[in-house]
């Protein structure tokens, strides 16, 4: 699932190419796409330029000068690309926005597991519920370590899954929270409200670094990741843990391994991440 950096990857592209531009017609290959009635969002986008495009965690915001937002949701394989108009779709695109200057527009997507809604700019928050209960970006303004210390004091939650939830980090998904957890030395089984303030602080610091640091890379292409030019992203090369299991650990030497937490492969080190409790100060076995 493209994460924060991918989609931000994305936003960026589409930035490059799209501004200004005008949306003359509308095809829809796959009604299922659009969430609500498909026909008021068609009527609701035509005629209108493409004016800023937001991103909020995993989330795109393409920015109408009509007073409306496309929410574009990319879920598991979603992609976009500009091609010339009259390009014949590829076999999973799903809509296709045609506009002014002799190009179009493609969503596609493999999974069809994508969804676009149309909201009124400025109140997507509150159209979309699920977006307007976001956490705060991964990032040194927005995400605060005082609101750190806070949050996760209040769950017992394995830190793994504390990471993936939406509601309190917006934009970490499964690569990325593999990548910090062993960056920061932490078990992914650890409870949220057993980490320490030091361990709290260590961890901010490797989410704001590790998210710079793939969004400059242009994302983590792991199985078809590509940007609006039709490029993968470069971040794959420089994984320390994801999708390394069985490899010696980049610290130690030891063999990553991979268990289940929360229903989500993690893979981790069982030397450098012990899982320590702090209620019982007694050390785990590993896994």
């Amino acid at each position: 699932m493209p994460e924060l950096p991918e989609v931000e990857t994305v936003r960026r592209g589409l930035e490059k190419l799209i501004i200004g531009s005008q949306i003359k017609q509308v095809k829809l290959p796959y009604p299922k796409v659009i969430t609500g009635d498909s026909q008021a969002f068609v009527t609701g986008v035509l005629n209108a330029t493409f004016h800023a495009i937001d991103r909020r965690g995993k989330y795109l915001l393409l920015r109408l000068s009509n007073g409306h937002t496309i929410v574009s949701h990319l879920r598991m394989e979603g992609q976009y690309s500009v091609e010339p108009l009259g390009a014949q779709p590829y076999k999973h695109t799903e809509i296709i926005f045609e506009l002014d200057d002799q190009r179009a527009i493609f969503y596609n997507d493999t999974r069809r597991f994508g969804r676009m809604v149309l909201t009124t700019t400025d109140h997507e928050t509150d159209e979309v519920q699920s977006l307007g209960k976001l956490g705060p970006e991964p990032t040194d303004v927005s995400l605060t370590l005082p609101y750190m210390i806070d949050i996760f004091s209040r769950s017992k939650k394995p830190v793994k899954s504390f990471l993936l939830d939406q509601n309190k980090i917006a934009g970490i998904g499964n690569i990325y929270a593999d990548e910090v957890l062993w960056q920061s030395k932490i078990h992914p089984e650890t409870p949220a409200n057993e980490l320490s303030e030091i361990e709290l602080a260590t961890l901010r610091q490797n989410i704001i670094s590790e998210m710079k640091m793939a969004i400059k890379n242009h994302g983590t292409t792991v199985h078809s990741f590509s940007n609006v030019f039709g490029e993968v992203g470069q971040f794959q090369n420089k994984l320390e843990a994801y999708g390394r299991v069985g490899q010696p650990c980049l610290r130690c030497g030891e063999p990553l391994v991979k268990i289940k937490v929360g229903q989500r492969g993690t893979t981790y080190c069982p030397v450098c991440q012990v899982k320590y409790s702090r209620r019982t100060n007694e050390v785990s076995g590993t896994n």
